[in-house]
């Protein structure tokens, strides 16, 4: 059946999935540590859950860095939900939140790997690769229009 919706949660009510999946996929896929991980700001941020049939398969989070600036972080798909454009959505659903929201920008921080998805979805490179975590990340940013 394949049916995918995606939420705006809360972290605090949806702590086990958020968790579950970020450790997977960070932690144990990647190899991040914990400390990294977990930032210890969650708490500020709105969640994102994507869910394939009812069952949460990824998660992504925004925070506000200013009044007109929101940065997406955190976006993570379980491997078996993986090639279904649960990403994607992810970040469009991010991006929409934003707009509602009256931001004016969109910035990220980037797995090299991946990309060209934020690339198709409007993001620009904004300066050099570099270091996060020991993976390649390069920072991308997205102008905002009112909806």
């Amino acid at each position: 059946m394949n049916q995918i919706t995606i939420e705006i949660v809360t972290y605090a009510a949806y702590l086990a999935p958020i968790t579950k999946i970020r450790t997977r996929v960070f932690q144990e896929e990647q190899g991040i540590t914990p400390e990294l991980e977990f930032d210890g700001l969650d708490h500020t941020a709105t969640h994102l859950l994507a869910y394939v049939d009812g069952k949460p398969v990824g998660t992504a989070r925004i925070r506000s860095l200013d009044e007109h600036t929101v940065k997406i972080e955190r976006l993570a798909v379980l491997p078996e939900a993986r090639q279904k454009g649960i990403g994607k959505q992810l970040t469009q659903k991010a991006l929409t939140f934003a707009q509602e929201h009256h931001y004016q920008t969109a910035i990220l921080n980037s797995q090299l790997y991946i990309k060209s998805l934020y690339k198709k979805l409007g993001f620009t490179q904004v300066g050099e690769v570099f270091d996060e975590a020991g993976i390649p990340h390069i920072k991308m940013s997205k102008q905002l229009s009112e909806i």
